[in-house]
């Protein structure tokens, strides 16, 4: 027990850098911070670091900076192009990071330019991880996300004491890339489970149901999901509060997409909801939780709906 003990002490003392102070990034940083670690954060808008200072974080001025200060370094922002100028531009994390430190990029990006990045930092003595995650901003918050993970084994074991203060289940799938196809796996799956819940709802609605006990007699059964749990009252009441950006998941989407077609996969359910999405974010939706969705059936179906707020 004194060894174990000994071993959370140390590290709690190794330096982590956080990169990325959206939704998601910065109750990880927070957690990190509660568990004794010493934090150093960066975001593109400063204001956004204030409350993560307050708490106790260190701020830096850069991606090259925050690495600088830290031994692992998890990287949270929204997209692929932003992931490569974290990593590789004038000011990003490979001009101050040190060999031997571990970069974990916990976004949801391409896997091919995983790969790719992964390559770059290796050839300067930096390793990478790609762990992206699922469980929404109640995760983040609570520490409770599902982590998926992609690299070298011996890096995973490495970064298992910080990752376990972020998730509650987190699994190594394999190699560099394999954490952005499980998260893309992910997306089609939450994709086709909120549409069909959403599709339910609107059912019932229109049938004038009672759809509290129809969610109670359906939930606990095989139709039973994370998505009719916790999201099936937004649709039930046409608000859509955070929770997962519509415009975030349609990204993760046309990821998904790519990936498939250049495995010659079809995927016409998430072509579908990617198409429903696009026309969520024109309409000035693109802010608001996934489950907005169902605002495209109500408003199908003759249900009442409400305009954009601008």
């Amino acid at each position: 027990m004194q060894g174990k003990k000994q071993e959370e002490i140390t590290m709690s003392q190794t330096p982590v850098a956080v990169i990325g102070m959206g939704t998601m990034g910065a109750p990880m940083a927070r957690n990190l911070l509660q568990a004794g670690y010493k934090v150093t954060v960066h975001n593109r808008t400063r204001a956004r670091e204030t409350s993560l200072i307050q708490a106790g974080a260190q701020a830096a001025d850069s991606p090259a900076q925050a690495a600088a200060a830290a031994e692992i370094i998890l990287i949270c922002v929204s997209d692929t192009p932003d992931v490569e100028d974290v990593l590789m531009g004038d000011q990003g994390v490979i001009r101050g990071a040190t060999a031997g430190s571990l970069v974990m990029d916990m976004s949801t990006i391409s896997p091919t330019v995983t790969r790719t990045l992964a390559q770059q930092l290796a050839a300067q003595g930096i390793q990478m991880l790609d762990a992206p995650v699922s469980g929404g901003s109640e995760g983040a918050e609570q520490g409770t996300l599902s982590i998926m993970v992609g690299g070298e084994a011996e890096q995973v074991q490495r970064a298992m004491p910080v990752l376990s203060v972020l998730g509650r289940t987190i699994t190594h799938v394999g190699p560099i890339g394999a954490g952005q196809l499980t998260k893309a796996i992910n997306q089609i799956i939450v994709a086709g489970t909120y549409w069909a819940v959403a599709e339910g709802i609107t059912l019932g609605l229109k049938a004038g149901l009672d759809m509290e006990k129809v969610i109670q007699a359906v939930g606990n059964g095989a139709a039973g999901s994370w998505g009719l749990t916790n999201r099936s009252d937004n649709m039930i009441r046409n608000q859509y509060p955070l929770g997962f950006r519509v415009r975030l998941h349609r990204k993760d989407l046309l990821i998904a997409l790519e990936a498939a077609r250049e495995l010659g996969v079809a995927l016409p359910a998430a072509a579908l909801v990617e198409q429903m999405e696009t026309g969520l974010i024109g309409q000035g939706f693109g802010d608001e939780d996934i489950s907005a969705l169902a605002r495209s059936l109500r408003q199908w179906s003759g249900l009442e709906d409400s305009a954009p707020e601008h």
